[in-house]
């Protein structure tokens, strides 16, 4: 008795954790591996995947921690800065990517040299929602104090 329901246990937790992606949560899964991928390579830029009019949310309470409302204000506000406080570019390595619906889950570690020769090393878990295969909105959670320390740290010439 013990041996069945044991069995049966472990049929119904096959059937619950199995997924189920309809063909645009497999098309918006593979557009974000890849994307992830080329970055990974150094033959691709990630965030040309993001609309001219995204919302990209930086959890947290640093000074970076707030709403950008377009591609470009985040871009000239984080990454652009970010990027520039680096000698060895973001590699990203990605653990696991998730979809449900039209939101795609990343869940990543990143690692950089930052142009004191410091490592620079964040986990991250991006939260983006998809339309016609472009990302349109993103939370993203990451290690704020890592973060901060680098854009205060390292001063550049603007």
């Amino acid at each position: 008795m013990k041996l069945l329901l044991i069995s049966l246990f472990m049929i119904s937790f096959s059937i619950a954790s199995a997924q189920n992606y309809s063909e645009a949560e497999l098309a918006n899964k593979e557009i974000i591996t890849n994307a992830f991928h080329d970055w990974q390579e150094g033959t691709g830029n990630f965030f040309d995947l993001l609309t001219d009019d995204l919302h990209w949310e930086i959890t947290g309470s640093t000074p970076y921690s707030r709403v950008y409302n377009s591609k470009k204000e985040f871009l000239d506000q984080v990454i652009i800065p970010l990027n520039k406080k680096l000698k060895v570019k973001i590699k990203p390595t990605v653990r696991n990517i998730f979809v449900d619906g039209d939101m795609v889950i990343a869940l990543w570690d990143g690692e950089a040299t930052a142009l004191d020769g410091k490592p620079y090393r964040s986990s991250y878990s991006w939260y983006m929602k998809m339309k016609d295969g472009k990302i349109t909105e993103v939370v993203a959670f990451l290690d704020g104090i890592e973060f901060s320390d680098i854009m205060e740290r390292i001063s550049v010439e603007e």
